[in-house]
């Protein structure tokens, strides 16, 4: 998946810049998809945002307060 993300380019030929005012079918068409279609796209956009280090875990830190 590293190599795919890094291999992304965006097509401008279907790149349009719109006001958020207008209607969109956008619900619809992520609607059509199914669950995992829409986890698989969600993993994309999370590494696309973070790199390299949305691979890693989380940490994770316990402290207690008295």
């Amino acid at each position: 998946m590293e190599q795919h993300v890094k291999n992304l380019v965006m097509d401008k030929r279907f790149f349009s810049i719109v006001s958020l005012s207008d209607q969109t079918n956008d619900k619809d068409y992520w609607l059509s998809k199914t669950p995992i279609e829409r986890m698989q796209h969600i993993e994309l956009l999370r590494r696309i945002n973070y790199g390299h280090g949305a691979t890693a875990r989380l940490q994770r830190i316990f402290e207690i307060i008295e």
